[in-house]
């Protein structure tokens, strides 16, 4: 198994470890947490740099990367739900849209179509990363004592600047994931509505 597959293996690992730290009563869990996540982003990051780079893209990376992706991302998402930390029916728009793109992308492999990933969509997958990062450090920065409170906890006009910025992070992904998804099924619809 070559590297950047093994980094996308460990980002389902780091997922798991990322949920067992989200529901554990351990000291500074919400902190852990988002090292974690912050770690699981970064394999993201580097598995495809990696294997573009040196050439070492593989069938198991093409289907696991995204899949990897995916899991990450909504597992966080939906542990926010079940600590009240964001609204269900955000989630379900954000879980909704990668299913049916994953739907879409399924109906496209049957007809032998490879339905490339577009610009919207990464940013995206950038907005939600940001997001999720953002209600984590809003959750545990009182933890980090000073250092926190001076750089997370800094009053601007409105109060500290993340009480603000982490819904604002919220309300972009969730548009961006809207917009994206709708763009991307529009873009692709001669696939599902050939047969009608």
């Amino acid at each position: 198994m070559n590297l950047p597959n093994k980094l996308t293996v460990s980002r389902f690992a780091l997922t798991v470890a990322f949920l067992a730290v989200m529901f554990s009563e351990v000291r500074f869990h919400e902190t852990i947490a988002l090292v974690l996540f912050s770690l699981a982003s970064l394999t993201d990051y580097f598995d495809g740099k990696i294997a573009r780079q040196h050439k070492l893209i593989t069938n198991f990376g093409i289907l696991m990367d995204p899949l990897a992706d995916k899991i990450l991302v909504c597992s966080a998402f939906i542990a926010f739900v079940g600590l009240k930390w964001i609204p269900a029916w955000m989630v379900v728009v954000i879980v909704a849209r990668e299913l049916a793109i994953t739907g879409l992308r399924l109906l496209a492999a049957s007809k032998n179509m490879v339905l490339a990933a577009e610009g919207f969509g990464k940013h995206k997958t950038i907005s939600q990363i940001v997001a999720i990062i953002s209600i984590l450090v809003y959750h545990s920065y009182k933890e980090w004592g000073s250092f926190g409170t001076a750089i997370f906890g800094f009053n601007l006009i409105w109060g500290p600047w993340i009480t603000w910025f982490e819904p604002l992070a919220i309300w972009v992904a969730v548009t961006l994931t809207i917009f994206s998804g709708v763009l991307y099924l529009w873009r692709n619809r001669q696939l599902y509505l050939q047969d009608l």
